[in-house]
C-alpha cells in the first residue's frame, strides 16, 4: 500500500499504524482448514473450449482478461462479474476473480500452454490481511489460493505480479479473439445446456412469486418496485442475480421496450409486461417475457392485440428448425405482424414495398442468441449471426411484440397505451425445437386461469 493510502485509511480508520499493533495483527490465528478442493462442474469443457480457440489462433499469445472490480460510490465496488470471455475460458462464475488475467501462450509443435494470473490473497501475516479492504481476508472473507485455483479449474496458475512483462491488458489486441469466441458460443455444449435450463426453471418460479404480489403492488405508489424487488430478490436466492435489469412495465411503460426505471403505478385494469431472468451462478441466463392482466382477466382489446403477438410467437416456432436460417424466424413473426396490423386498417399505404411502415410498433428483432450473456455472441459477424444456419445446440429467444405508445395518433384512442411482448427461451434439436420455457403459460386463457391459480 503506498503512503498516501496508508495517510487515508489511517485517517478514516483511525486504526494504528504502530508495529507492535502490527505484529499483534499478524499472529495468533488458528490454521486454515485444509483445501479439500475439487475440479468444478464446468472445467472439462472450459478446457475443450480453450483447445478449439487454440486451434483457430496458432503461434499467437491469447490474453483474456476477468476484469477489475468498479468502483460504485467512492471506496465501494459493485459485486464482481467477470468478462464472459473468461468465464467462458475457465469456467469461473460469480465473483472469480477480480484482476485476474488468462494467458494462452503458444509452444513449439503448436497448441498453447495455458495460465491463471491471479492475485494471491491477502491472509494472516500480510499487512493486507487487515489493510487492504479489496484482498484481505479479515474484510472479503477467505478466498482460494493459486493452488485452489489450479485444482478448480484445471489450469497452471501463477502470481499475477510474475504476468509477463510485454503484456498490457488494456491494450492487448482482442478484436479477433472476441469475435471467435462469439462464434463459439452459437452452439452450447452439456454443460452451457444445461446451466440454461436450470436458470429458465428459476425464473419460472421466479414469475409464479410475482404473480401472488399483484394486490400489493396495486396498493402501492411504486408498485412497479414491489414487482422488481419480488423478482429479484427470488433471484439472488436462487441464483446469482438477475441476468439483466428487470423491466417491471405497467400500463403505458410496456410500450417502453428497455423501461427499467421501475417507478410506475400498477393499476387494476392495465397490463404488466414483465421481462426478466435468473442469472445462475456460472452466469447463463434466462430471458423470459410475460404480458399478464393486472386484475387477471384481459380486456377484449387487450385479448386482441395479445393474440396477434402470440400467433406470430407461434410463426417463429413454426420455422426453428435445424437447416433454416436464424433470420427466418423473425421474417416468419413479422409476415403475421403486418398482415394482422394491416387487417385492423392502421398501416399506412406506400408505394414502396420495402418501406415496412408497419414496422413502427414493433422496431426490434424478434430473436437473439441466449448464454453467459443475455444477447450472446453479439460480436459474432451478421452473415453468421442473421443470416447464420440453426444447428443444434443454439439457444435463442422468439419475443415478438406490439407496442402502442400513448401519444400514438396514428392508431385508434383504444390501442394507445398497450404494449404486449411474449418471449421465450428455446434449444434447437436434432429434429425441431424445444420451448425451455414452456412450463409458463402463454395462451390468454392459460394466463388468466394460471394467474387465478396463484391468487392470494
Amino acid at each position: 500500500m503506498s503512503d498516501d493510502k496508508e495517510e487515508l485509511n489511517k485517517a478514516r480508520t483511525g486504526r494504528p499504524s504502530s508495529q507492535a499493533f502490527k505484529d499483534f495483527l499478524a499472529s495468533g490465528w488458528a490454521e486454515p482448514e485444509a483445501d479439500a478442493t475439487t475440479l468444478i462442474a464446468a472445467a472439462p469443457y472450459a478446457a475443450d473450449r480453450r483447445a478449439r480457440l487454440s486451434a483457430q489462433f496458432p503461434g499467437k499469445r491469447i490474453v483474456v482478461p476477468a476484469g477489475d472490480l468498479k468502483v460504485r460510490s467512492h471506496d465501494t465496488d459493485y459485486r464482481f462479474r467477470p468478462t464472459s470471455d473468461f468465464s467462458y475460458l475457465t469456467g469461473l462464475g460469480a465473483d472469480h476473480e477480480p484482476g485476474a488475467v488468462l494467458v494462452l501462450e503458444p509452444i513449439d509443435g503448436g497448441g498453447h500452454d495455458a495460465t491463471l494470473y491471479l492475485i494471491p490473497p491477502a491472509v494472516a501475516g500480510d499487512e493486507g490481511f487487515y489493510a487492504d479492504p479489496r484482498s484481505g481476508e479479515f474484510w472479503i472473507g477467505r478466498r482460494p489460493g493459486l493452488a485452489e485455483f489450479e485444482a478448480m479449474t484445471g489450469i497452471a496458475t501463477a502470481d499475477l505480479a510474475d504476468l509477463p512483462g510485454d503484456i498490457n491488458v488494456d491494450k492487448h489486441p482482442k478484436k479477433k479473439v472476441a469475435v471467435a469466441l462469439a462464434e463459439m458460443k452459437f452452439v452450447k455444449d452439456e454443460y452451457e445446456i444445461q446451466q440454461l435450463r436450470d436458470a429458465v426453471n428459476a425464473t419460472i418460479a421466479g414469475f409464479e412469486r410475482v404473480v401472488p404480489e399483484l394486490p400489493r403492488a396495486v396498493a402501492h405508489k411504486r408498485g412497479e418496485r414491489v414487482i422488481e424487488a419480488t423478482f429479484d430478490g427470488h433471484a439472488r436466492e436462487e441464483g446469482n442475480a438477475v441476468g439483466y435489469e428487470t423491466i417491471a412495465a405497467s400500463g403505458p411503460h410496456a410500450t417502453t421496450l428497455h423501461w427499467i426505471r421501475n417507478d410506475g403505478q400498477v393499476r387494476t385494469g392495465d397490463l404488466l409486461l414483465l421481462d426478466a431472468g435468473v442469472e445462475m451462478e456460472s452466469l447463463y441466463t434466462a430471458d423470459i417475457t410475460r404480458t399478464l392482466p393486472i386484475d387477471g382477466t384481459f380486456s377484449p382489446t387487450q385479448r386482441k392485440i395479445y393474440e396477434i403477438v402470440l400467433e406470430a410467437a407461434d410463426a417463429g416456432f413454426a420455422v426453428a428448425r435445424p437447416g433454416a436460417r436464424f433470420l427466418d424466424v423473425h421474417e416468419a413473426a413479422m409476415e403475421v405482424i403486418e398482415k394482422r396490423l394491416k387487417e385492423l386498417g392502421i398501416v399506412p399505404e406506400h408505394e414502396d414495398p420495402d418501406a415496412k411502415l408497419f414496422r413502427r410498433w414493433m422496431v426490434h428483432s424478434t430473436s437473439h442468441h441466449l448464454g453467459i450473456d443475455v444477447h450472446d455472441c453479439g460480436l459474432a459477424n451478421r452473415e453468421h449471426y442473421m443470416e447464420g444456419i440453426l444447428e443444434p445446440g443454439m439457444v435463442f429467444t422468439i419475443e415478438p411484440g406490439l407496442y402502442f405508445k400513448s401519444d400514438d395518433l396514428t392508431v385508434p384512442a383504444e390501442l394507445r397505451g398497450i404494449g404486449v411482448r411474449i418471449e421465450d427461451d428455446v434449444l434447437i434439436t436434432e429434429d425441431g425445437v424445444e420451448n425451455l420455457s414452456a412450463a409458463l403459460p402463454r395462451d390468454p386463457d392459460a394466463v388468466e386461469a394460471w394467474m387465478a391459480g396463484l391468487a392470494k
